[in-house]
C-alpha cells in the first residue's frame, strides 16, 4: 500500500478562486461587503464567533435567500478538470487524501459533492457549520439559517481550548501535526502538501527532508518560502496552474519511496481508472 498522505487546502488551491468571495459576488453582497470590509475583519465577516452571528449570511436571510439558494450558488462554481483528475488519481493509487481549510463545512462539502469529490477524501477539517433556526420578528414563520463555527482545537488538546481568532497558519500546523503522529502509528508516512495561503506556512514548517509541499506560485505561501527557503525542510515544488498541479503531483506519488525502492520523482504515473471509492469519514473540527 502507499504510504503517501495527501494534504489540500481548498480555497485558491483545489477550487481557482474564493468560496466566500464566490457567495459575496454571485448572490449581490458585493457593495455591504465592501462598506463593511473597512470596519470588520475578515474572520468577522465570514466566520461565526458566537455569539455574534455570521453578518454576511445573516444578510443573505434578511433577502430572504434560502440556504437552497446558497447550495446553488455554490454548485455553479467551477472546479478544473485536472484537479478532479489529480485528486482521483491520488486515491486511486492508494494515497491517504486529506483536506485542511479555513473555509467551512458547508461551502465545501457543497461543491465537493457537486463534482463527486466528497468521497475520495478520508478526512475534511474545517470550521463547522450549524443550522440553526431563525423566527422573523415581523412574521411567526421559522426559517433556518447557516451559521459558521470558528476552529475549535479540542481534539488536538487534552483540554479543550477554543481559539476563535487564532492565526489559521498556527491552526493548520497543529492539525498538520495530528496527522502525522496519527498516520506514523502504522509506520513513516511521506507528505505531500499543497496550498496557496500564509495559513498553509506553518504546516509547510512542520514537513520532514522526505515530504514535499507544493506551493503556488505568485501566492503568499509561495512568498513567504521564497523569502527564506532554507526554513523550509521538504523539498519544494511550484506550481502555476490546475494542470500543472496535477503534472507535478502524480509523478511525485510515483517516485516517494515505497517498500525501501529507490525514489524516482521524474517518473510518469501508470494509466489510473478510478476504483470504486468506499464510504470515508468526514470531519471537522468543532
Amino acid at each position: 500500500m502507499c504510504q503517501i498522505v495527501v494534504v489540500f487546502d481548498f480555497d485558491r488551491t483545489i477550487i481557482d478562486g474564493d468560496s466566500d468571495n464566490w457567495v459575496v459576488t454571485q448572490m449581490g453582497l458585493t457593495p455591504l461587503f465592501q462598506q463593511l470590509i473597512s470596519t470588520m475583519p475578515w474572520n468577522s465577516l465570514m466566520v461565526c464567533i458566537e455569539p455574534l452571528q455570521n453578518r454576511m449570511m445573516e444578510e443573505l436571510h434578511l433577502q430572504e435567500k434560502t440556504i437552497e439558494d446558497i447550495a446553488q450558488c455554490l454548485k455553479q462554481m467551477p472546479l478544473d478538470s485536472h484537479i478532479i483528475s489529480a485528486v482521483k488519481a491520488a486515491h486511486s493509487m492508494g494515497c491517504d487524501v486529506r483536506l485542511i481549510s479555513d473555509a467551512n463545512q458547508f461551502f465545501i462539502e457543497t461543491i465537493l459533492k457537486q463534482h463527486q469529490l466528497l468521497d475520495y477524501f478520508t478526512e475534511i477539517i474545517t470550521n463547522p457549520t450549524q443550522l440553526a433556526p431563525l423566527t422573523d420578528s415581523f412574521s411567526p414563520e421559522v426559517t433556518q439559517q447557516y451559521f459558521v463555527k470558528p476552529f475549535n482545537l479540542q481534539s488536538l488538546t487534552e483540554v479543550i481550548v477554543v481559539l476563535p481568532l487564532i492565526d489559521s497558519s498556527i491552526v493548520k500546523g497543529m492539525i498538520l501535526e495530528r496527522i502525522q503522529a496519527k498516520a506514523d502509528e502504522n509506520g513513516k508516512k511521506t507528505f505531500i502538501y499543497l496550498g496557496d495561503g500564509g495559513g498553509d506556512y506553518c504546516p509547510s514548517l512542520r514537513l520532514g527532508r522526505d515530504d514535499h509541499v507544493m506551493p503556488r506560485k505568485g501566492f503568499p505561501l509561495w512568498d513567504r518560502i521564497q523569502s527564506n527557503p532554507s526554513l523550509v525542510q521538504a523539498k519544494i515544488h511550484e506550481w502555476s496552474s490546475a494542470e500543472q498541479l496535477e503534472r507535478i503531483l502524480i509523478p511525485l506519488i510515483s517516485g516517494v519511496p515505497i517498500d525501501g525502492s529507490k525514489p524516482n520523482c521524474t517518473s510518469r504515473a501508470s494509466s489510473l481508472t478510478d476504483s470504486s471509492v468506499q464510504n470515508n469519514i468526514i470531519s471537522t473540527v468543532e
